[in-house]
């Protein structure tokens, strides 16, 4: 995928990802299983913080650098 097909995971934003948030809910995912949302830099804080308040957040990673 590339940057100009990705766009932010926040409802309503269409801006071009810069982010990419890992995470896995260990209630219903296997250990090793990694989901993902996209997000701009201006609403990369607030979904970081929303799957951080949850546990879910695994890692925040460059969208240029994911290898996924």
């Amino acid at each position: 995928m590339t940057s100009e097909d990705a766009h932010c995971s926040r409802r309503g934003c269409r801006a071009p990802a810069q982010w990419v948030l890992v995470w896995n809910n260990p209630k219903i995912h296997a250990p090793d299983r990694r989901k993902t949302w996209l997000a701009c830099d201006e609403h990369r804080e607030y979904l970081a913080a929303f799957l951080d308040a949850r546990g879910f957040l695994r890692e925040t990673v460059a969208f240029t650098d994911f290898a996924g």
